[in-house]
Parts: structure tokens; sequence; C-alpha cells
């Protein structure tokens, strides 16, 4: 049965390959524009994201509009077989917008107006820039929705911050109320007794400041939900006018990375297509590009999972360095194209970069590009892009298809606000993101696919959900993680889990709350380790897992008593020593597994081996795969597109399986060649390669 999403783009329906293109910085160079057209032919470039930031050369003077240089532009495109993503322009409003209306101006936590500079420096709530934006957005949607070289809409870019002037409060307050209803509520939700911090009068609310209220943890909740929805409602806003006119093209707008201020999940709804924008710290002092690789990964399965599997866009990625990192590292040779095709890899359909070319100055003037300063394409990283350029076209087949994933991990963005504002039991580092990535860590290393979730999604599809550090339990997830594992599927939790409900109020009766039943175990008390101090945990003789004899234990160790669970490992020294560490607790037809402890590595990749088998999992490819190097997928149902990569300095030879693998990604002359019992990989590098379909 084949299984594949419609393209992105109805109007390009191919693997997608470009950048960021700021055409207006040279239109004083009309020889640079021209030479950018043989450019992007030459590196296999068939999509650029134009408009990012160019309102002040839309719009020069308020109600006047210069569309001409744009017009050049598009038609050139489409003579050339270009197409574009055309971006609106509310990431960054002109000087004469600010100058006039002050009122656009983002107002900080200290209730000091911002100066007009920078970018998303202004207000989601002022009606003056919403009205600016409509008309701006109308007149490039009345223009260019239904032009041949336009495939969708980039809305602004990079959205994010927060605004906390007089339209932003009374929203706020606007806000807590539909969702509360009454005071009474409210102040129970938020605990404001605590303190005396009651509110007996909508107009005393006010957002979280430095100089005010902090500490109801409950309203600093509320306060980033209300940033999401208010973000969410300003994206719907600009979108509108665009759907009137064309309500076929698709929009997208571009995540960051592990972007901690807004909740991504809201998107969902909104976007036709998700984008991302991927700077990783390649090659940093740890000399192990793995644990970076990894990482990366995690964040292209959330993008992807976000749209409940639907293939995704890399918006922006650096084909050489950027320049804001700590240490603007190189890429070394091959880096590009193993990172390139890692998006794919994970479900991405697009390839792009942020930029083409360099701009002469300002702050990102010494930031990569696809063309450099000298301005042709003998250069090392010209090269390489048109590498991944070439490769790309041979990947046309990939288009639509899926990450078959068996395994899903929760990462919640609200349980993420919560647990890091929990103050308890480790302020100097609650490491939630760092968790959440070791855990995926162990699966990445076996080749074996994952989904990332919020605590929202559906579980049944799973055979295996994680969910580490489930601080935050919110009304009915208990129980639907209750009924997921009495139905057979298998849950692992881990230590400051079912802490406190969605209004961060804790659970009465005994910690995990509404898990309680479900793991089997009562959490009495939770001790806090410095960086330094370790315990260690011992595998008792016999467990179901295979877990044999002693992990080092760090920085967080739950004391629990069990109610039905069965101990696998114990804690072997302080004042608990004996005490469980790790339990089992067969639950209707599946099972539940507590992780007690913040162990090490070696212990994940014992204790996850022997779910895996337990649970009937598939790796991707069933061979011992060597350090650093890790194996993806991607199917149609009647094909298996596997992606072999290796994040090591090193030569690395992979044993093939028994199935038959043929090589693609090649030149034609060379594609569609038999592989037998091993594949050789360079250094830094990736093969793609066939096989009839084999992942149920």
């Amino acid at each position: 049965m084949i299984q594949k999403y419609p393209p992105l783009f109805d109007k390009a329906p191919i693997m997608l390959h470009g950048a960021d293109y700021n055409p207006e910085q040279w239109l004083k160079y009309p020889e640079v524009l021209e030479e950018d057209i043989r450019l992007m032919k030459k590196s296999h470039s068939n999509v650029m994201s134009v408009g990012i930031f160019s309102w002040v050369s839309l719009e020069p003077e308020e109600g006047v509009f210069t569309f001409e240089w744009l017009d050049r532009i598009l038609d050139s495109f489409a003579e050339n077989g270009i197409y574009a993503l055309l971006a609106t322009p509310s990431g960054a409003r002109p000087a004469w917008m600010s100058h006039k209306y002050p009122e656009v101006l983002r107002v900080g936590s200290n209730r000091v107006r911002n100066l007009h500079g920078f970018r998303h420096n202004h207000c989601y709530s002022s009606p003056v820039y919403r009205e600016k934006v409509n008309i701006i957005n109308t007149k490039l949607a009345e223009r260019y929705a239904n032009h041949p070289a336009v495939i969708g809409w980039h809305i602004s870019n990079e959205l994010g911050g927060d605004c906390h002037c007089d339209y932003c409060q009374d929203a706020f307050r606007k806000w807590v109320k539909d969702r509360y209803e009454t005071l009474d509520e409210l102040n129970h939700a938020w605990w404001t007794t605590f303190w005396s911090h009651t509110y007996t009068d909508y107009s005393q609310i006010e957002s979280p400041a430095p100089h005010g209220e902090t500490q109801v943890h409950a309203m600093n909740l509320d306060w980033k939900r209300f940033v999401t929805d208010q973000t969410v409602d300003f994206l719907k806003h600009e979108i509108a006018p665009l759907r009137q006119v064309n309500p076929d093209l698709p929009v997208t707008t571009n995540f960051m990375s592990y972007f901690d201020g807004l909740d991504y999940w809201k998107f969902a709804d909104v976007l036709d297509v998700l984008s991302w924008d991927s700077y990783p710290t390649w090659h940093d002092t740890e000399q192990d590009d793995s644990k970076q690789a990894a990482s990366v990964a995690l964040m292209h399965d959330i993008v992807r999972t976000i749209k409940g599997g639907k293939p995704f866009m890399l918006m922006e990625s650096t084909p050489s360095m950027t320049n804001w990192q700590d240490v603007s590292k190189l890429k070394k040779p091959g880096m590009h194209l193993l990172s390139s095709l890692q998006a794919v890899a994970h479900g991405s359909d697009t390839v792009q970069y942020f930029q083409w070319r360099k701009s002469r100055g300002s702050s990102e003037k010494l930031h990569g590009a696809v063309v450099d300063h000298v301005g042709n394409e003998h250069t090392r990283v010209f090269k390489e892009v048109t590498e991944v350029g070439s490769y790309l076209q041979e990947l046309q087949d990939i288009v639509g298809t899926v990450v078959p994933a068996e395994v899903a991990i929760v990462f919640d963005w609200e349980n993420r606000w919560a647990i890091t504002d929990s103050q308890g039991p480790r302020n100097i580092g609650i490491k939630y993101d760092e968790t959440i990535q070791s855990h995926y860590k162990v699966f990445w290393d076996q080749g074996i696919p994952v989904d990332i979730i919020n605590m929202d999604a559906d579980l049944s599809k799973y055979k295996l959900v994680i969910a580490p550090m489930l601080y935050m339990v919110k009304t009915g997830v208990g129980e639907r993680i209750e009924k997921y594992v009495e139905n057979g599927g298998t849950f692992v939790s881990t230590y400051w889990s079912g802490i406190v409900n969605e209004n961060d109020l804790c659970h009465l009766g005994g910690f995990p709350g509404p898990l309680r039943k479900t793991l089997g175990i009562w959490s009495e008390e939770i001790d806090g380790l410095h960086d330094g101090q370790i315990n260690r945990i011992e595998a008792l003789a016999g467990n179901s897992l295979g877990l044999t004899g002693e992990y080092e234990a760090i920085e967080l160790c739950d004391l629990i008593h069990l109610e039905g669970a069965t101990a696998l490992a114990v804690y072997g020294s302080d004042f608990y020593k004996g005490r469980p560490a790790a339990t089992v607790h067969s639950f209707g037809e599946g099972k539940s597994y507590y992780i007690a402890s913040r162990n090490s590595e070696s212990f994940h990749k014992t204790f996850y081996q022997g779910i895996i088998k337990e649970a009937g999992i598939k790796k991707s490819m069933d061979s011992e795969l060597p350090s650093g190097v890790t194996v993806s997928v991607r199917t149609d149902g009647e094909h298996d597109y596997v992606f072999i990569q290796n994040y090591t300095g090193e030569e690395q030879v992979l044993p093939l399986d028994s199935a038959d693998y043929t090589e693609i990604g090649l030149p034609s002359s060379e594609r569609n060649q038999s592989l037998q019992e091993q594949i050789v990989l360079e250094p830094y590098s990736v093969r793609v390669i066939k096989r009839e379909h084999i992942i149920k």
C-alpha cells in the first residue's frame, strides 16, 4: 500500500533546494542580480524565499508602494524555472512607521518602550500595526498570489518575543477572564492566597515584571500561554488577506531550534506547511558530532510530528558557518551534504539556506552564504551546495514519503515552561531538554525512528511511549496514559513526574499524581545531588530487562515505594541504599516502567535495549551500527529509502542485513547498483540506499 503525502506545494511537486534571497539589498547593482540567476541555476537551486524584511523597499513612505523591483525579480524567476516563497515583511517595520506610530514598538517587561531598531520589535496587539500589516499583505496578495513563480507564502520570520504595553495588558486580562470566567476561579487556579496575592478586580492583573510579580507560577505559565495564543492570533491576521485572494496557496513560517518562547504545537492547524531553521555547532569542543547530530534529529522529528508526520521544510541552514555563535566553525568536508540529507532523512522535502548572497554590510555581512563576497562559483562552499542540489535531483521519489515511527517521546512545551519555573529540587539546572535528548539518543544510536509528541497527542498507534520528567500532568492525560497501558502499550516515565496539574498546582494524594496507579509506585521524596556527587544503582539478579552490574546516578534521585510494581534495580549508597531505583509494573495488557534517578548513558542503553526487544520494535536496519553512525528511513509503503549517516571523522564500515539494497542519489550512470554484504562510509558522509518495504 502506497503511503505518501501530497507535495508540500502543488506548483512545485519536487525536492526543493534554495535559500533566503535579499535582492532589495542589491538594486543599485543590476549586474549582481543578473549573475545571481546564473549562479542559482548552476547550483541546482530551484526555490528562493524572497521579501523577508523588505517592507521599506515595498512601502518607502506610508501609502506609497514600489513593487516594480519585485515584479522584475519574480518575472525573472518564472523565466528561469525558479520558484519563490514570497514573504510577508512584518518581521521588521520601516522607520517611518515607528516614528509616526510609536505604539507599534514593543514594551519590555520593565514597562519601557523600545526605540526603533532590530527586528520583531513590534506589538502583536497594536491596532495600528495590525492595520498596516493587513494593508501590505493585501497589496502583496493582489499582485502576486497568482504569479507563476510564487508557490507559497512565507509568513514573517522566526516569530518570537512578547510585549507588555497597555494593549497587551488588556488582552491578557481578557484572556484570563475567558479562561477562568470568575476571579474566584482565577485566584484558586493561581493559588493567590500565597503571600496575600489575591486579586479583587481584573484591572489589578499585570504581566510578570522584574520589578513586580514573578512568584505566582501559574500566572507565569498563563502569560506564556497567552503570548503563544496572541502570536497565533496575529499569524491568523497576517494570513487572512492572503487566503482571501488565493486560498489554495500554502502558508508557512519558520520555527527556531528548541525555541522556548512559543508552544509550537499551537501552530499546527494554522499553517499548511511547517518549516524550521537549523544551526548546529558542528565540530565543537566535545569532539563528538553524534551528540549534536542526535539533538538536530530530535528537532527535525518535533517539526515533522507536529503536523502528524507530514513532510516539512528545512527553511534555513548555513552552507558554511554562522556569525553569531560563540565560535563560527566551518563545516568539515562532507558535513554539508551529510547535515542537509539528515533533514531529508527525518522528513524534510526541502533543503534551504540562509543566505544566498552575503550582505555587504550590517550584522550579517560575515554570516555564511552560498555566494561569498568574491561573487563567483569558485569556492568550496558553492561546490558543496551544488553537490547537495545535484543529489536532491536524484531523490524525487522520496517526496511525500513518511517516517514509520513505533516509538514516541513526550516533549511538551507547557511542561517545559512549568518545570523550568518550579524552584526545586535543582535550581542550578533541572535539565529537561538534556534529559529528553539523552533518552532520544538511545534510539538514534540504534537507528530507530521516533515521533516527538506533546502530552495531548494520540498514543494508541505507538508500541512504546516515553515521558521523561512529565512534571505537569494535565486533566485527562493520566487517564489516557492509563488506558494506553491497559490496552497493551508500553510506557516509561522518570523521576520528577506527576507533580502538578495544568495550573502548576501540586497533585494531592501523593506523587506521581495521576500516574501513580499506572506506574504502581509512590514517590515520597526526591534528593537533589550537587554537581560531582554520585550515587549508584545496582541491578537486581534475574530482572526482566537484563540489567547487570552497577550504573552511575547523578543530580536527581527519587525515593519511591512499590505499590504493585517490581524493582529492577536499587540504590547502592546513601541513606536510601537498597530502595527501588528502577521498576516495572504489569498493568492490564501492557507494562509501565519508572526510572527513579538520572542515570548514565550505559544504563539507558541496556534499559531500552531490553524494552525494544520485549515490545518488538523494529530498527531501520538489522545491523550493528558503529559508534557515531546512524540509520534513518522514509517509506512509501512499497519501498524504504534508507539514509546511512557517518558523523565521525573516520571511515566506517557497516555490515548490511539480508535485504536486497540498491544505491540511489548518485549520477545516473552509477545509480541502482546492487550492494553486497557491507557499505563503506567516508568521514562525515551519507549514503542513500533503497530496498523493498519491510518496516510495517
